[in-house]
């Protein structure tokens, strides 16, 4: 099984093998996802590589890539050419799963579409996650994280009222597909152990982030109307202006997040900023009362903060158990200590790129243990132990594959 043999053989997937075409992040994460929990995956590129190994030459272009293929086996298999389908399909053969994210119609396109992969292994689970899904009105429409935020509507609940539309700091539409497409995957290796029967699952962009839109959501289709009817752009306050204080203040040497989740949390967080009688105020003894007044409440927790370091206030929050978090810069987020601490966060030698700051998945099994990760392929690296192993290629058939640029 190449690397991370001993570490996948304890995994709960040990034993099934994915041939992974998954490409750029959504693919990429849901690959990453089912080799850290065992699987046997088998990253399949075109011969000039795939599009997120092609940014290694922008910046820290490498780094995603490097990341999001920890743990698999690369090979090489050109798809375009009529013998590099039929070596795929030999492959398919002998797989549990196929992952990909190409847009809709790309694999029917190349002869290999979903009839075509269960009639060669009526066992597969061909999971595949584009941007607004295979039918639809929306089927041809170009899609990356961007263009989905701004469809979905996170651009439009993102930023401040009297500012344009931002998105998302992170890739938040790639990888919430991931995660989706990889939960969608295992779920059907589950029904296929009982039915002996493999099928296609699917995962789009738009539909997995449309669920984290919920508190905005649940302001628009109660009938609620936001406190600025032209955006829904609530800054860092809660989107559906259901809590109050939700907010990020600023602290003499920096920002911290604050917020008041029940009328304990803020009877608490009232006796720090105004004493007994901001604690014992009847205008913000309730949720309704504190969101009815939520400028006032701000400005009372603000003028607070604003003498206070963030290391200050969180103490003090701390101790009475207010819901609180600073707001971090990244390198602080990368040394985080709890990060480290549970080894979500690991150094490793890679070949490429040398030391690096690698991180696993965030699915943990009681039965795996966080190992060492092995370092993302070079472009073709297990090309010919793959074909060796699975179909029985000779060195002569591997050569003259090589040789024709199918491989």
């Amino acid at each position: 099984m190449g690397g991370n043999e001993e570490r996948q053989l304890q995994g709960p997937l040990a034993g099934v093998r994915v041939l992974d075409l998954g490409q750029i992040y959504a693919g990429g994460y849901a690959g990453f996802l089912l080799a850290e929990a065992g699987a046997d995956v088998i990253k399949v590129e075109p011969p000039a590589g795939e599009n997120l190994r092609r940014r290694g030459a922008v910046g820290g272009g490498a780094y995603p890539f490097a990341i999001l293929n920890a743990g698999k086996r690369g090979i090489v298999v050109d798809l375009k050419a009529a013998e590099g389908r039929a070596v795929f399909l030999g492959l398919v053969r002998h797989c549990d799963v196929l992952l990909e994210n190409f847009a809709p119609g790309t694999m029917e396109r190349l002869g290999l579409g979903e009839k075509a992969l269960l009639d060669a292994n009526e066992r597969l689970v061909y999971g595949s996650a584009s941007g607004y899904g295979k039918e639809g009105p929306y089927r041809h429409l170009p899609a990356m994280d961007l263009t989905v935020q701004a469809m979905a509507g996170v651009m439009s609940t993102t930023g401040f009222p009297d500012s344009p539309p931002v998105k998302a700091g992170p890739a938040i539409a790639d990888f919430l597909a991931g995660v989706h497409i990889y939960g969608a995957i295992v779920t059907a290796l589950y029904q296929r152990e009982r039915t002996g029967r493999g099928q296609a699952v699917e995962v789009t962009m738009q539909e997995a982030t449309f669920p984290s839109l919920m508190s905005a959501l649940g302001l628009l289709l109660s009938g609620g109307k936001s406190k600025d009817e032209r955006v829904w752009r609530t800054g860092n306050r809660h989107s559906g202006y259901a809590e109050a204080p939700y907010n990020t203040f600023r602290a003499a040497d920096g920002y911290i997040a604050i917020l008041s989740v029940t009328d304990a949390h803020w009877h608490a967080l009232a006796a720090l900023v105004g004493g007994p009688g901001l604690a014992a105020d009847e205008r913000f003894a309730t949720l309704k009362g504190r969101v009815d007044r939520m400028e006032e409440v701000d400005a009372l927790v603000a003028g607070w903060t604003a003498t206070r370091t963030r290391d200050e206030i969180a103490a003090a929050l701390q101790q009475a158990r207010v819901p609180h978090a600073p707001v971090r810069e990244l390198p602080e987020v990368a040394a985080d200590p709890n990060l480290w601490g549970r080894g979500m966060l690991r150094t490793q030698d890679h070949p490429e790129l040398g030391q690096i700051t690698v991180a696993h998945s965030p699915l943990i099994f009681a039965s795996t243990r966080r190992g060492p990760l092995t370092p993302s392929p070079a472009l073709g690296e297990h090309t010919r132990e793959v074909l060796a192993e699975v179909l029985g290629y000779s060195n002569e058939q591997l050569d003259e594959l090589h040789g024709k640029g199918v491989i």
